[in-house]
Formats: structure tokens, C-alpha cells, sequence
């Protein structure tokens, strides 16, 4: 069978997104008959139909389906193989570097430690610590912008990656201290879902029908921010008090599932320093 060109897969992955040949050929920046004639030449390499062609629009096949999603995996390992060969050619004959994405609000006790014992081990790796969205570490993970990631279940999704679990922990609320919720005990999720002038903050990139219709964070310093002036609640693990500011109150979640931390990486990964990294982490 012949093989699929990664143009292919970005002209066929454009068109099904978009499901419209010229908003496609727009984001693609190509002509749209060229690109009408790639997605007809993949269809006839690979012997099925992609898509659905009529006057209402264009719409997946069943096989187009599969190569959506199939094609982004493919098309992410390409990219990670030619982001970390890019990587490891810069550092020939230097220190070796790994790029650890964590959340932007990251549990910094526990990113402390690990650095820390990390680095006190002999030929460790410089670590570049990156921070990212909630849920933007997988993405970096599969496509080569981060070599590992502290990852969070039960909002972040494992599958397809190696991980170790490092810490659990109960859940708070993180609220104005001026408040009156501020001065209860225990909340429960509803508690904080149904208070009007405090709607719950959600992180960009987060999944729009997510709980969540408060404003959209970029960073731990805006969301600190908007907390403070009483314009938004989060819900965050336990450890996030260690950065809480005087304006803001933690209450427990009563019903608030356990988060647990993992330390994640791509499975098919043979860096040396990476496994030492992982030894540390698995230490603590």
C-alpha cells in the first residue's frame, strides 16, 4: 500500500475540521482547487471515501473519521520526532535539557522537591520548567514541546502515555476572604456552583461545556487577581494554599473527588535522562 504524505494528512485534516473546502484552503493558505484535487488523489490511493460531497456541505465518512483522528496522531508524532531530534542535535557535546510542562498553577512543594533531588543527582539534565493550560500538557507531550509533565487526574487523561503517581490529595475552594461562603467550615460543589456573583473560573483551552461560566485564565497571577477583587471561585488541590494571597480564603470540598499528581511521559521515550528523572520522581 502506498503511504500517506504528511501534506495529506494536514490538507485532509484541515478540510475535516473545517468540514468546508474553502474555510480549509484559508487556514491552509492554498488555492481551493489544488486542495480539492490532494483529497481526491488520497481517496483514490487509499481506495474509500473520506467525504461526503452535496449541496448542504461536506460531511466524514466513517473512514474519514478514523483518519481525523488517526492522521492528528500521526501528524503530532512527526512533529514531536522533529521537535526532540532538533533538541537533542542543539545540546551535542553540552549539557543534556528536558522541558517539564506543569500547570500554571502547579503544586510548587512538590515541584521544588523533585527539582531538587533531581538536580542533586550526578549527570542530571537541566530541566526547563514550562508552564501551560489545564489541559495543554498532553498536547505538548505528543507533539515534542515537553519531554515529561506533572499531570492531574481526574482532569487530565493518561491514555497513551507511561506515568508514575506521586501524591493525592482532597480538593478546596478557593474564594474572596471577605466572603461569606469564606467563613464556612466545608462546602460542597454546589455550594459554589450556585452563587451568581462568583461564577467559577475556567482555564483556556478548557472544554467550553466544562463547569465553568466564570472568566477564562491564562495564568496563576490573573486568576490570584480576579479571586482577590471577588470576581470569580476555583476549585483547586489542597496544596494550592501554599500560594494563596491574604485576600483569599481555602475551604474543603466535601464532595469534590481526589486529585492525584503523576509524572507523565511519552511511552515509546529511550531518554536516559528522562529515566533518571522518573527514578527521582518515583523516590519521592
Amino acid at each position: 500500500m502506498d503511504t500517506v504524505e504528511t501534506r495529506e494528512l494536514r490538507y485532509f485534516i484541515a478540510v475535516a475540521d473545517e468540514l468546508h473546502f474553502g474555510r480549509a484552503a484559508e487556514r491552509l493558505g492554498i488555492a481551493q482547487p489544488p486542495l480539492s484535487r490532494a483529497i481526491q488523489q488520497l481517496e483514490r490511493r487509499l481506495g474509500v471515501t473520506l467525504l461526503e460531497r452535496n449541496r448542504r456541505g461536506v460531511s466524514l465518512t466513517g473512514a474519514g473519521e478514523i483518519l481525523r483522528q488517526e492522521g492528528r496522531v500521526a501528524l503530532d508524532a512527526t512533529a514531536a520526532a522533529v521537535r526532540r531530534t532538533r533538541r537533542a542535535g542543539h545540546q551535542d557535546g553540552a549539557r543534556d535539557r528536558l522541558v517539564l510542562a506543569v500547570k500554571a498553577a502547579a503544586f510548587h512543594e512538590l515541584l521544588n522537591k523533585l527539582l531538587d533531588a533531581y538536580a542533586a543527582e550526578p549527570g542530571a539534565a537541566e530541566i526547563e520548567v514550562l508552564p501551560s493550560g489545564t489541559c495543554e500538557q498532553e498536547e505538548m507531550l505528543r507533539d515534542g514541546r515537553a519531554d515529561v509533565a506533572l499531570m492531574h487526574t481526574p482532569y487530565n487523561s493518561l491514555t497513551g502515555f507511561d506515568s508514575v503517581a506521586l501524591m493525592t490529595e482532597p480538593q478546596v475552594a478557593i474564594l474572596p476572604a471577605r466572603h461569606p461562603l469564606a467563613e464556612r467550615k466545608t462546602l460542597s460543589l454546589n455550594d459554589i456552583a450556585d452563587v451568581p456573583d462568583l461564577p467559577l473560573a475556567r482555564w483556556a483551552g478548557q472544554d467550553t461545556d466544562a463547569p465553568g461560566p466564570g472568566p477564562e485564565i491564562h495564568d496563576q497571577t490573573q486568576l490570584a487577581q480576579l479571586i482577590a477583587l471577588g470576581r470569580t471561585v476555583a476549585v483547586f488541590p489542597e496544596s494550592a494554599r501554599t500560594w494563596l494571597w491574604d485576600e483569599h480564603a481555602a475551604v474543603p470540598l466535601s464532595d469534590a473527588p481526589p486529585v492525584t499528581t503523576h509524572i507523565v511521559w511519552p511511552a515509546h521515550s529511550r531518554s536516559r535522562a528522562l529515566a533518571g528523572l522518573i527514578r527521582t520522581a518515583s523516590r519521592l
